[in-house]
């Protein structure tokens, strides 16, 4: 289901989170923030990914603590991935991380300090109403929508390719961009094709340009069993 805003934030963020989502909501914005939203029994990772590529925008709670943070930065990592536009909202004067600042020194940033917060989180409010165009996700057509997921994901096969095989491709995929690896390669063997297919399909989640011609490579290997 698609929706206006993915919220990044670390756990001692959660209440500044929690707090700035239910003003959020309360505008008629809609919002996508876990826990609360991964659906019971879900593949945390496959959820992440998929309310990732259906945001309009990242809100990224930015603090000491979600600096620190390996789930945040690969969320970061991610929607960067997807060309979706992120906005750090930094409720603590803090900078980034030179893994973080590489992914973030290109945004507009909001700062939301000194305390309290309610004037920062409205201002933040005002500010997604006019970026926006006063529109909420669900308000929008879906063939208006661009979708971030083109090109070779988009084609279908039949597909039996060996589960062995797919395991390998997990492992080289998640050298590259981590753990969401496994759901990736779920996603593009369901989508079908044989090896070659998947695997082309799978180099579009890589940024750079050696680094998927090496994915490649080590994907026809895996196919001739080398």
């Amino acid at each position: 289901m698609a929706h206006d805003l993915f919220v990044s934030y670390s756990q001692p963020d959660r209440e500044a989170a929690f707090t700035l989502v239910q003003r959020l909501e309360a505008r008629g914005i809609s919002v996508w923030i876990a826990p609360r939203d991964v659906s019971p029994a879900a593949d945390w990772a496959a959820e992440i990914i998929d309310a990732i590529s259906s945001a309009r925008l990242m809100v990224l709670v930015f603090s000491g603590s979600s600096n620190d943070s390996g789930q945040v930065r690969r969320e970061v990592e991610r929607a960067v991935h997807k060309q979706l536009p992120i906005l750090p909202f930094r409720i603590e004067d803090v900078l980034p991380s030179r893994s973080l600042e590489y992914f973030l020194s290109a945004q507009h940033w909001m700062d939301a300090f000194p305390p309290p917060l309610q004037p920062h989180i409205d201002r933040l409010c005002d500010y997604l109403d006019t970026t926006m165009g006063g529109h909420a996700a669900h308000d929008l057509p879906t063939g208006h929508r661009p979708s971030r997921d083109t090109g070779p994901a988009d084609i279908t096969h039949p597909t039996g390719v060996d589960a062995a095989h797919l395991r390998l491709l997990e492992v080289e995929l998640a050298r590259r961009i981590g753990p969401v690896a496994g759901h990736l390669v779920r996603r593009a063997a369901q989508s079908g094709g044989d090896l070659d297919v998947i695997a082309q399909r799978l180099a579009t989640e890589i940024d750079g340009k050696s680094e998927r011609r090496l994915f490649l490579e080590a994907c026809w290997r895996i196919g001739k069993g080398t």
